[in-house]
């Protein structure tokens, strides 16, 4: 057990590691790990804003080390062939990508009531605040997730949208790049665009019965829906091909865990590696700042900037406290 983190990752006899902090510190430390030149396997979400999204990723191509998110359904066969199906034209011209973010909300995270605070040996407060913006100490905030969308939480876009919106990303041939186009909730739904004209649509309601996190990829010509029971739904058989698709339920991370292992040894990337989990996070807190601000944005994915929008741009980041720094 260590206090700090520093020493821990001073060892040179420590090749790689997993994040599983409270996600105020996801990209910090992922990117102080890779400056101490670790591998880094780290659970989502990633980052907390659009410049931790764009700081992860350039961190790990300067550095040259692996980085692998915890977007484990890229390794699963179900999800893979779902994908396979929008982004090689089967289902004929993409024309939306549905994604569930468990919650369309925004709030600020807050203060909750004040409570005695305990003994560094049992909880180091300060540290574990980290570089989120300071609050009295509250033992509810323990393990709680909180900080966990760029300052906003109660749904929104981020937590299971890092998951859904990045298979879509995926599904869309748009792993470089994020929708240019963010509009707020209407009719239970918030939407984006990308530039090649497909419709990124985040919603709750009217899922086919395939268990959690799942998405659906709709074509000119036909449609795929797949969930976490490890189940496909098609528009029509013939999408199949004959083929027959592993159901793999309860989205394991063992076969994504086997894929940075791998990735480790051959210094290859991983599929979710640091400038994929960059752009499907940008696309999840962009759209999060739509909703938290009730309008329609424009973004530019090029320069990383909404478009004539000062207020929104002020959301692309957040006050870090000293001595934290990326």
């Amino acid at each position: 057990m260590y206090r700090d983190f520093g020493e821990f990752l001073a060892r040179s006899d420590i090749d790689a590691v997993l994040i599983t902090t409270g996600s105020n510190w996801h990209a910090l430390l992922s990117i102080y790990s890779a400056k101490a030149g670790k591998d880094v396997y780290c659970e989502k979400p990633c980052t907390k804003s659009i410049a931790e999204s764009i700081a992860l990723a350039e961190t790990f191509r300067r550095t040259g080390r692996v980085f692998q998110g915890g977007m484990q359904r890229r390794n699963l066969p179900h999800f893979q062939f779902a994908v396979e199906l929008a982004s090689r034209g089967k289902l004929g011209r993409l024309q939306a990508v549905h994604a569930h973010p468990a919650g369309l909300g925004t709030s600020t995270s807050g203060w909750a009531e004040e409570q005695p605070e305990p003994p560094k040996e049992e909880v180091d407060w300060d540290l574990y605040l980290g570089p989120a913006a300071w609050r009295p100490f509250n033992r509810g905030l323990l393990g709680s997730g909180f900080e966990k969308g760029g300052g906003m939480v109660g749904g929104g876009c981020l937590e299971w949208g890092s998951h859904c919106v990045d298979l879509c990303q995926w599904a869309n041939n748009a792993d470089q790049t994020a929708p240019v186009e963010y509009s707020p909730v209407e009719n239970g739904q918030a939407t984006a665009r990308y530039a090649n004209g497909v419709k990124l649509v985040l919603r709750n309601d009217g899922w086919l019965p395939l268990g959690s996190c799942p998405v659906r990829f709709e074509g000119d010509t036909g449609w795929v829906e797949a969930g976490d029971s490890g189940k496909l739904v098609l528009s029509s058989p013939t999408l199949l091909a004959g083929r027959k698709v592993a159901e793999i339920g309860g989205y394991p991370a063992t076969f994504h865990v086997r894929d940075f292992l791998n990735c480790v040894k051959s210094r290859g990337l991983p599929r979710a590696h640091a400038g994929v989990a960059c752009q499907s996070h940008i696309a999840c807190h962009a759209a999060n700042i739509a909703v938290f601000l009730g309008r329609k944005l424009a973004y530019d994915p090029q320069k990383n900037e909404f478009l004539g929008d000062d207020e929104a741009n002020r959301l692309r980041s957040e006050a870090i406290r000293d001595p934290w720094r990326a």
